[in-house]
């Protein structure tokens, strides 16, 4: 019951809940020092929260009345003590839906961002430290659940809990909705407990009608009353009565031009009434309704409204595409309005307190005189960085300077801040942990721990595993290479470079993508409802919009290469053509850019891997202090190795010695002779030339990881796989050239190879017992390359591993034969090392026995993708085509492929683990699947007890980070 958020509400006839203002005292947790705040304090939410932001329920807190207010009554303080009781009665119910907040008090607190969405418990954290914010409201993200469970209708006794706060709102501003002569107007904003920006629906100026907006315009202004006024006339039509925006912009347009004047600005007072007149006739026109008047009826609309783009389709998307699940819904913010577009003492801005592309410490933002945020945030003008406020609006600047370290030191993060300045007073309006580069959480995450903000631990958890992902990507070969091709230069919104072919819609984005094309989405400006093609670009250029503009966002939020406001490119959408000067670019044609620069270059220009330096190295070696599983990469060629090891690989997890053979035309064709040969000397042969190739491969490999394990697993897939390409007879007539095999006697080797479902057939240590020669050739290779490279003073750790094993009898035969091997070649060479023999668990029924197959076993590596493959019964070839109407209809809620089924995969991998353990306790575990390298799956790995994780040699820094996260 002492919970922050939980209170009971009572039916009129039981209680009434009042407001009372109490004084709370308190001891700051750093400092001896007493501190007063006062908090506005209902019945029935016991808590308080002092200056520092610490919460105190009401047993911590001491009350003093006010002067001038008489002390609560000997009732009134029987029923706030009521609160801790629990009432049977069927009048209560324990849910509060309506949570208000102003400066200095709130119901809420940054903890409750699953209750209140994330803007919303930012709010009242604001409010609660002393930042000038507006007041309002908040309805939970619970209300917004039963709103659609509830068939779309609001739950009972909602609006009555909404315009009971809505009078406290009304009360501190001294204004009120619907009031000509004290007019209050409201924000109407969305908030989900994760940020999705742009993605549901915003209201501004709710509460204007004919009647309001004179009131308003005798008080502020006429020009300002009316501009007001055909602002949220365009807003509330488009979001909450479904009215395309594009038919009010073309009244605005269409003005414009009548009145010879460019900018929105330059319209008069009487050309605004004139404007208002008009956008409300589109009501008539495009729905046949007349425009809502009743300022209580349009603040209903606008809730629902918000709760109805919950289930919008870019929001659905989004949340697909981030893989965000679990969400209750949105919560609605409601707040009284404070006003950028009040003259030239006014203005908005959105700032992020460091630079998020680079993670420079210092403030990065933008502003914009006598606007209404929507203006910068959706990229309706190109605004004028932040410095220009320091000369224009001084006083404001020096306080939005000192709020945003207040915030910094308050959160320990490098927060995102939306405000506004109206008659120089700035309004703070929403704070949020900023989206932020890979580049930019590392310096961040690094500059913190050096300024004292976090510590080495905290940092940590400042950095996803996401980010390293961008770190990792291509960068541009030589950017000096391809300055005679740039045709224009825009604002660099979000690093990186991206190279691909012009496309110039997001559904045509997504339809290239999915033929394995790289395409540039080229547009205007973008929208939300362009998210699945902006997501499916290799990188997006926009005519218009700044560097907090949608497609500025949510790019960086997905590492995705951005250049934003380039506005020396036209956009022909009906044409599908991009015009830069005298450069007419068509659609498929192809175009490169660099986020870091914002440089548009004609044509494909070559990109090279980035490398791990500066501030990732510190960073890394902070995640490897504290991470107790360890990071191997999997690896089958010595360039790999090398890779692997520069990015913090402790070691090769899976060499596959079957990518050895596609390395020359020499190999492949040597294969093809051993798998056409017919007899066991035949075999041998080409098994003999296949040696020294397999050897000199090993010998590279061990001399890149000197020092470190490396696993070597023995030939594994099906042998069809290595045969030529084509039609039947194009196959046998290769065959016949390259190994000297007659045709009949290669259609019927042909024959005897094919299979009905090959990934269930002839693979793995089965082809190692039918043909024990090949393991045998393998295995010397192996101990031959390892003694030769022991004896240049490398440190050899060599693990063999025997794939596709289902029996403990299959594993004893390759072991026995593997250990007869290395004698023999022991002997030969006159030298000896250590050595393991295991194996890979990758059959359902090897880890329902493993504590048989640890009897045989070294170490036990779990192959994930087959593990995964065969405990579904999917086909990986053939899962793309149903997979996709799976995860649109949450049967799955993630391809089971990239991330660990836990429930299914993952409880085999567990019990395979407790039985393989229980036979030998110190028992090498670890996985070599894909899923390695994904940050949920390494989590559980490491929850499971594993030894290590192997993946590519490009994902060894997520893993690496993976694995000290959930350390901590």
């Amino acid at each position: 019951m002492s919970s922050i958020g939980t209170m009971l509400r009572y039916a009129p006839d039981v209680c009434t809940p009042r407001v009372f203002e109490v004084a709370a005292v308190c001891r700051t947790s750093d400092a001896g020092d007493r501190c007063i705040g006062h908090a506005i304090q209902s019945d029935f939410a016991p808590s308080a929260r002092c200056k520092g932001g610490s919460v105190r329920t009401m047993s911590e807190v001491h009350f003093y009345p006010k002067a001038r207010r008489s002390q609560p009554s000997r009732k009134s303080l029987m029923r706030l003590r009521a609160v801790t009781t629990p009432v049977s009665s069927p009048a209560v119910t324990t849910k509060k839906r309506v949570f208000t907040f102003g400066k200095g008090r709130s119901e809420g607190n940054k903890s409750m961002k699953s209750l209140l969405g994330g803007k919303g418990a930012n709010l009242a954290e604001m409010a609660s430290i002393g930042l000038s914010v507006p007041p309002g409201l908040t309805i939970s993200t619970e209300a917004c659940q039963e709103y659609q469970q509830n068939g779309k209708q609001l739950p009972s006794d909602l609006w009555d809990e909404v315009l009971e706060g809505l009078k406290i709102i009304e009360q501190e501003m001294g204004a009120y909705l619907g009031d000509p002569s004290r007019p209050l107007l409201l924000s109407v904003r969305s908030g989900a407990a994760i940020s999705m920006p742009g993605m549901m629906d915003t209201v501004l100026n709710l509460g204007l009608n004919d009647d309001v907006v004179a009131g308003l315009a005798a008080k502020s202004g006429e020009r300002f009353a009316y501009d007001s006024y055909r602002r949220f006339l365009d807003m509330f039509g488009d979001v909450v009565m479904g009215i395309s925006h594009s038919l009010f912009e073309e009244k605005l347009e269409q003005l414009k031009e009548t009145k010879g004047v460019k900018l929105d600005t330059e319209l008069t007072a009487s050309e605004l009434k004139e404007l208002v007149a008009q956008y409300k006739n589109v009501y008539l026109e495009a729905k046949g309704i007349d425009f809502p008047s009743d300022p209580k009826k349009q603040l209903k609309l606008a809730v629902q409204a918000v709760f109805d783009s919950w289930d919008s389709p870019r929001a659905i998307k989004y949340r697909s595409i981030n893989q965000i699940t679990g969400l209750k819904g949105t919560a609605v913010n409601i707040q009284s309005m404070v006003f950028g577009n009040m003259g030239n003492t006014s203005g908005t801005g959105v700032l992020f307190t460091r630079n998020p592309s680079t993670g420079e410490a210092k403030l990065y933002g933008e502003f914009l005189i006598n606007a209404q945020g929507e203006d910068v945030v959706a990229g309706i003008r190109t605004p004028e960085d932040l410095n220009s406020m320091k000369n224009c609006m001084p006083d404001a600047y020096k306080e939005l300077v000192e709020n945003c370290e207040i915030l910094e030191r308050h959160y320990k993060d490098m927060m995102d801040i939306e405000f506004t300045v109206q008659e120089n007073r700035l309004w703070m309006l929403q704070c949020r942990a900023g989206k932020r580069t890979g580049k930019g959480a590392v310096k961040i995450a690094v500059d913190m721990v050096q300024e004292g903000i976090v510590d080495n631990r905290s940092a940590i958890k400042m950095v996803e595993p996401q980010h390293l992902d961008q770190l990792l990507h291509p960068q541009f070969e030589d950017p000096s290479a391809y300055k005679d091709h740039v045709i224009a230069v825009g604002l660099p919104a979000s690093p990186g470079a991206a190279v691909g072919q012009v496309v110039f819609s997001a559904d045509d984005a997504e339809a290239w993508h999915a033929q394995g094309k790289s395409v540039i989405l080229v547009r205007t400006e973008t929208s939300p409802e362009d998210v699945g093609g902006m997501h499916a670009a290799a990188g997006v250029l926009t005519a218009r919009g700044g560097m907090t503009s949608h497609a500025a966002v949510v790019a960086r939020g997905w590492g995705k290469c951005c250049v934003s406001g380039c506005s020396e490119i036209r956009v022909n959408d009906a044409d599908k053509v991009l015009i830069v000067a005298n450069h007419v670019i068509k659609e498929g044609e192809w175009l490169s850019l660099n986020g870091s620069t914002g440089e548009v270059i004609l044509g494909k220009q070559p990109l090279s891997p980035p490398a791990l330096s500066g501030d990732l190295e510190t960073f890394m070696s902070w995640a490897d202090e504290i991470r107790s599983l360890k990071v191997m990469a999997n690896a089958d060629t010595p360039e790999d190795a090398l890779t692997a090891r520069n990015n913090g690989a402790q070691g090769i997890g899976l060499c596959r010695t079957e990518h050895m053979f596609f390395a020359s035309d020499e190999r492949i064709k040597t294969v093809r002779k051993m798998i056409m040969a017919v007899t066991l000397e035949q075999r041998k042969v080409a098994l003999d030339q296949l040696l020294p190739y397999q050897r000199s491969d090993f010998e590279g490999i061990f001399r890149a990881m000197d020092g470190l394990p490396v696993t070597i697993r023995l030939l594994d897939p099906p042998l069809h796989e290595f045969l030529p390409e084509g039609d039947l007879d194009h196959i046998v007539n290769e065959l016949t050239s390259e190994t000297g095999v007659t045709e009949d006697e290669v259609f019927s080797r042909i024959e005897k190879l094919s299979e009905v479902n090959p990934m269930l057939g002839f693979r793995g240590c089965r082809l190692g017992i039918s043909y024990p020669e090949l393991t045998e050739m393998q295995a010397r290779a192996i101990f031959q390359a390892a003694i030769t490279m022991s004896n240049q003073g490398v440190k050899v750790l060599p693990e063999i591993m025997v794939p596709l094993v289902g029996t403990p009898q299959e594993l004893g035969h390759q072991v026995s034969l593997i250990h007869s091997v290395a004698k023999t070649v022991f002997t030969e060479m006159g030298s000896s090392i250590a050595y393991k023999v295991g194996t890979m668990i990758e059959i359902p029924r090897a880890a329902l026995i493993a504590d048989e197959i640890a009897k045989e076993a070294d170490f036990f590596s779990f192959g994930t993708n087959d593990l995964t493959q065969m405990t579904f019964g999917y086909s990986r070839d053939d899962v793309g085509k149903f997979l996709p109407t799976y995860l649109s209809k949450g049967i799955l809620q993630s391809d089971p492929f990239e991330v660990l089924d836990q429930k299914g995969v993952g409880q085999l991998i567990k019990l395979a683990t407790e039985r393989g353990r229980k036979t030998k306790p110190h028992l090498k575990v670890g996985i070599c699947g894909e899923h390695g390298g994904e940050p949920s799956s390494v989590a559980f790995f490491a929850e499971a007890g594993l030894d290590y994780v192997s993946c590519s040699p490009f994902r060894v820094p997520i893993a690496r980070l993976a694995a000290a996260q959930v350390a901590i």
